[in-house]
């Protein structure tokens, strides 16, 4: 029987007999692999655990550096099952598939690989990390071929059937013939691409796809977790047959070139749970080169509406519940565009939706349809704006008001008016942090008296991006960086942090997700006589910290200590 590894290191004296048994109680436990909790708890180095097996099995470790496998000898073995046991296929000669491993001596892992696979396996010896970089590199890159391949296929395709019929140049303006044009959208191939775009943005989990025409070349870009990043570059010369398909999928006029557009399109999926609708909001705008199209995909399956789950800490989570809870009042949210404002105003509804209970809402836009809700679509250019449609909701026998943005005095003063007439409004305002949203109504023109006296509680957002729990590692950046980043020198000397590292389960972002910081100012009779004896925003700021407010850098050096994100997030969405 081969012996294990925990054996080997004791017999080579790497590891005394106690440190084991205190690994194997530990591994009872917690789990894991023995390997991995023996470098956790200090009592052996990776490097130690690597020469241990290589002087016991008389080879040395593999150099995973070299070219990664083939896509054929990579999908034999999932990339789950790779991480699983810390193995990466790394070739097949007839009947046998050759693995490196982190631990050779584990049978339990080998004898699934080859029940898996049908195939005699090999294993070779090599160290845990770069077991694992060679994971999420060869994973990554192998998906991405594959990926590659398929759009070249689909391209090509294209070429072949249609180029002459869409061919266009950029030195120079083509007058295309109206009807061929629609036409041309109206084809196999060009259904089949824009197809494959907003497919693959689904599933990669964008928010946005940005369609920019260049001079020289066409960009195809997906946001994903607040970050834009390129997939892939079409031929120039189906601009104008993708722009006209996806005007057409969204019911725009095709021959108007000049002026932007928005529409809307609805996508009907079909996945492992069932059916799924995802609409996507349109916005057509001209450029030098061509019409941009840049495409909002909201899934209704991703709104969060359980407030517990968005990123609160419980003190200020119950504050921003009491808040929402009183029969008037006016409950504002803050933030820059896309911190997630939208989606705690709907989870604030949703917790306030009852029979019993009239909520109406102006927004522009909808962005998801909520059972039970009013929701009234703003259209400026027939009259229908925030204000117009506050003035009529008045009238309506409103219980609670949403308000999708106060952008003027106007707007302002209605929302003002109704908080103070026994109904509860929220609304967002667009401010750095919750204490200046204060200093934003008294710019606009509201009374200090009246925003004093209206307003309960403010709260101010951002979004920062989850670390992937499958591959973050943890790192010391120092005293100094963490003193300066805000941690007290307490908290500097013992926290621990984690950073992204990449690997196929997050498409080697290090990135999966995200998760809200939050700065809750419950307006308190102290800081209301502040307000109405015309204090600062910084005063205001001062004062409600001494109250215990959190504030946005706080909140997220909560989530950094906790492992939920790391330092380089925070400090770029917060200030100290």
């Amino acid at each position: 029987m081969t012996p294990r590894i925990g054996e080997i290191l004791v017999s080579l004296g790497v590891i005394s007999e106690a440190q084991l048994n205190d690994a194997l109680a530990c591994q009872r436990a917690q789990g894991g692999r023995l390997g991995t909790i023996l470098v956790k708890l200090g009592f052996v180095t990776e490097e130690q655990i690597t020469n241990a097996l290589a002087e016991r099995l008389g080879t040395p470790p593999r150099n995973l550096a070299g070219k990664r496998p083939d896509l054929e000898v990579l999908r034999l073995v999932p990339m789950e099952v790779a991480l699983k046991h810390e193995l990466v296929p790394v070739e097949r000669a007839a009947g046998t598939l050759r693995l490196a491993i982190a631990d050779p001596t584990d049978m339990l892992a080998l004898d699934e690989i080859r029940f898996m696979t049908r195939l005699n396996v090999e294993a070779v010896l090599a160290s845990e990390s770069t077991v694992l970089k060679a994971i999420g590199d060869w994973y990554s890159s192998a998906e991405e071929d594959a990926r590659k391949k398929h759009l070249e296929d689909l391209v090509g395709f294209i070429d072949a059937e249609h180029a002459a019929s869409v061919e266009l140049k950029a030195e120079e303006e083509v007058a295309l013939n109206l009807a061929s044009l629609d036409k041309a959208a109206g084809e196999a191939p060009i259904i089949r691409l824009v197809n494959y775009i907003l497919l693959d943005a689904v599933r990669r989990g964008a928010s946005d796809i940005h369609l920019e025409p260049y001079e020289r070349q066409y960009r195809v870009r997906y946001r994903i977790d607040g970050i834009l990043q390129e997939v892939m570059s079409p031929p120039l010369r189906l601009r104008d047959t993708v722009t006209s398909r996806v005007k057409i999928m969204a019911r725009l006029d095709i021959a108007e070139k000049r002026l932007p557009q928005d529409g809307r399109i609805m996508l009907k999926l079909q996945n492992e749970s069932g059916r799924k609708q995802i609409d996507l909001r349109v916005s057509v705008l001209p450029t030098l080169y061509g019409e941009k199209i840049v495409m909002r995909l909201l899934d209704k399956e991703n709104l969060q509406l359980d407030m517990t789950k968005l990123g609160f800490e419980p003190e200020a989570l119950a504050k921003f519940q009491n808040a929402i809870f009183k029969p008037y009042g006016m409950v504002l949210v803050t933030g820059p565009t896309g911190s997630g404002k939208t989606n705690t105003l709907y989870s604030s509804i949703a917790q306030l939706n009852k029979p019993e209970i009239n909520i109406l809402t102006a927004e522009d836009p909808v962005e998801f349809q909520l059972p039970g809700i009013n929701q009234v679509q703003m259209k400026e250019q027939i009259g229908l704006s925030f204000a117009a449609a506050l003035r009529s909701f008045l009238r309506q026998d409103p219980n609670i008001i949403l308000v999708g943005e106060i952008r003027d005095i106007e707007t302002a003063e209605i929302a003002v008016k109704a908080a103070l007439t026994g109904h509860l409004v929220l609304s967002t305002l667009h401010t750095n942090d919750a204490p200046s949203s204060v200093t934003r109504l008294i710019n606009m023109g509201v009374e200090p008296f009246l925003a004093a006296t209206s307003v309960h509680l403010i709260c101010a957002q951002r979004l920062v991006r989850r670390l992937c729990a499958a591959c973050k590692v943890r790192e010391q950046p120092g005293f100094n960086v963490l003193s300066d980043a805000g941690f007290t020198p307490e908290e500097a000397r013992s926290v621990e942090v984690h950073h992204p590292r990449g690997c196929p389960v997050c498409q080697g972002r290090g990135y999966k997700g995200r998760v809200g910081l939050y700065e809750v100012m419950e307006i308190t009779e102290e800081i209301r006589e502040m307000i109405l004896a015309g204090a600062s925003a910084l005063d205001l700021r001062r004062r409600a910290v001494e109250q215990g407010m959190v504030t946005l850098r706080r909140s997220g050096l909560i989530k950094v200590a906790a492992g939920i994100t790391s330092l380089a997030e925070v400090v770029r969405e917060t200030v100290v």
